[in-house]
């Protein structure tokens, strides 16, 4: 295992991840019509943006997720399957940072729904 160090281990992440979200029966839905082609790299954006400090990324996260009708076993799922990928991937400050960070994105987008 591996720290976090580049934007090409953020990209192996983010794909590790989506490809476990795709294949939840209860995430699952959420994504069928996503264009992954756009949205991945947008993904890999935001959390070298968020982990990396890399300048560039400025799209609202919890308003581009305001139209997905969640609840809270949604939320539950989805931070699992990033904590499960970032652990079974990485190790380090950063690992545990992008765990941080994604339950705060998750808690924003459900405080605001």
């Amino acid at each position: 295992m591996k720290q976090i160090e580049k934007r090409d281990d953020i990209q192996f992440l983010v794909e590790s991840f989506y490809d476990k979200v795709v294949k939840d029966d209860l995430l699952s839905p959420f994504f069928k019509y996503l264009n992954f082609d756009k949205h991945l790299p947008k993904m890999v954006d935001f959390w070298e943006f968020v982990l990396l400090d890399k300048a560039g990324y400025t799209t609202d996260v919890t308003a581009r997720h305001s139209h997905m009708r969640l609840e809270q076993e949604h939320f539950d799922r989805w931070l699992a399957l990033f904590n499960e990928t970032v652990d079974t991937l990485f190790i380090g400050d950063k690992a545990e940072l992008a765990k941080q960070r994604a339950f705060l994105v998750g808690w924003t987008i459900k405080s605001k729904q």
